[in-house]
């Protein structure tokens, strides 16, 4: 059966008032209604009456409360367990019951819903007038920072700042495409960093010079990487094969 939550309550009150001579208190009890005369199939109807003490406590609770039976619900089981977890099977369910306030009791319910209405719009925030009205406690006193102090903070380490690059003197041009010509004789593919530490001059001149005597591959292999060009890698081949 499905209820309401007051009702809930109610009986949960009831149980706490048990006693020894009256272990199970009555909280309510079911009439049901039909016309013993009628050919028809007989239509059932059940009606719960809520017991003095329960309404006793709660102010325009509705007595009584039409039960609406339905048989379409998800068949289910009821069982119980031991104290050694022993499960049992109690029985089976075969009616569902819907609950609402009967019909003599719509005025209390009203009634009811009224009250539960005007709990809600009831603030418990409260507002508190403060004896020091210039605010001095609420306002952050010097060196404070997140109710933290400053002093208990660790000191900032300087970030350290890099090393400026050491500033290379550039080579006569010549000169430099000579050893140009001698680290490629070396090795076919160099890459622009390797050969800035081989010559230790700026990379801007470098570059240009490079690009005058080099190709770069964009893709392969050796990407990433100059080579010399066709025209330049035969005429130090030739001054290779020169040299005694």
């Amino acid at each position: 059966m499905k209820r309401s939550p007051i009702v809930s309550q109610a009986r949960q009150g009831a149980s706490a008032s048990s006693s020894e001579a009256n272990p199970n208190p009555a909280v309510a009890k079911v009439v049901l209604s039909l016309d013993p005369l009628s050919s028809a199939e007989p239509s059932l109807q059940f009606k719960m009456e809520m017991s003095q003490t329960s309404v006793a406590s709660t102010c325009n609770l509705p007595k009584s409360y039409s039960l609406n039976m339905f048989k379409d619900f998800v068949p289910m089981c009821v069982f119980s367990e031991t104290n050694q977890g022993k499960l049992s099977c109690e029985g089976k369910v075969e009616h569902k019951f819907d609950m609402e306030p009967h019909k003599d009791n719509l005025l209390n319910y009203a009634k009811l819903c009224r009250e539960r209405t005007q709990k809600s719009m009831v603030k418990t925030r409260k507002v508190q007038v403060l004896d020091n009205d210039h605010g001095m406690s609420m306002r952050p006193m010097p060196g404070m920072v997140g109710l933290i102090s400053s002093s208990s903070k660790e000191k900032r380490k300087p970030t350290p700042t890099k090393p400026s690059d050491v500033k290379r003197t550039r080579r006569d041009r010549r000169e430099l495409e000579n050893i140009i010509f001698k680290l490629f004789e070396k090795q076919p593919n160099w890459a622009l960093k390797a050969l800035v530490q081989e010559t230790d001059q700026p990379e801007q001149f470098l570059k240009e010079i490079l690009n005058d005597l080099c190709m770069y591959n964009k893709r392969g292999p050796n990407q990433g990487t100059h080579e010399l060009k066709p025209e330049y890698k035969k005429s130090s081949e030739d001054a290779a094969g020169a040299a005694p």
